[in-house]
């Protein structure tokens, strides 16, 4: 099986955000999040609302467009 992209989440102080997702991102979320528990070692999933900031980052990381613009500005 393939790791999974996301590793373990560290604690960070949280600004709140308010969304609405369709029904089957949620539902993929949540498997995701059970996938996550179980390669990490965790006793139960952590609740999406802790996996999509992470999930975020690393796609923001991703973009290569996104981060040259965002050097380009630095």
């Amino acid at each position: 099986m393939t790791k999974l992209r996301l590793g373990r989440i560290e604690d960070d102080r949280p600004v709140k955000l308010t969304i609405e997702l369709p029904g089957a991102v949620h539902r993929e979320l949540l498997r995701y999040a059970q996938e996550h528990a179980r390669e990490t070692g965790l006793d139960r999933p952590l609740a999406i609302e802790r996996l999509v900031p992470p999930m975020l980052e690393r796609f923001m990381d991703a973009d290569r467009g996104f981060v040259r613009r965002k050097r380009g500005q630095a």
